[in-house]
């Protein structure tokens, strides 16, 4: 089993899906970005991605998090083709995404992708917070949870190298 539910009670650890997680940010809709303009601000889908010692010693008052949608509407906006969901996002070989399979019932969780390219940051006392309101859908396990965390290092550790390998004709 990929995923827990987690006890109401149950500190906040890396991995927590919530819903309804307030996000703040800038939406230009052009070249022109009005820099006094007020952020805005909307709810979303996320998973906590955050370290689960740094969370644990209480290391941290602000915390990672991604965005998650289903793969379904990802597909319904065209910004995935359902082939490619299939064959490629599936086996982690798409840069920036992790795919999440559905969750058996009663767990609200359907064919998801992570967007490990939109990062926020979130107090920790508004997932706590959202803990307390029920928001907390439920938890990826381990050894699925370290899977994730690796595909977040090689997602950005990559080196870029200026120029590619010559190679003989």
């Amino acid at each position: 089993m990929i995923y827990s539910t987690p006890a109401a009670d149950d500190p906040l650890c890396q991995a927590d899906i919530f819903d309804a997680c307030p996000i703040f940010g800038f939406e230009p809709t052009s070249s022109q970005v009005d820099l006094d303009a007020a952020p805005s601000r909307w709810q979303e889908r996320v998973i906590v991605v955050t370290q689960a010692c740094d969370l644990a010693q209480t290391k941290t008052t602000k915390v990672v998090v991604a965005l998650i949608q289903p793969a379904q509407v990802l597909v319904d906006k065209g910004i995935l083709k359902a082939p490619t969901v299939r064959d490629q996002v599936r086996r982690g070989l798409v840069f920036g995404w992790y795919y999440l399979p559905a969750a058996p019932a009663p767990i609200p969780m359907p064919e998801s992708i992570i967007d490990l390219r939109d990062l926020h940051t979130a107090p920790r006392v508004v997932l706590e917070r959202l803990i307390a309101n029920g928001k907390r859908v439920c938890r990826i396990l381990s050894p699925y949870r370290e899977h994730l965390a690796q595909h977040i290092a090689v997602t950005f550790m990559r080196i870029g190298l200026p120029a590619p390998y010559e190679t003989e004709p």
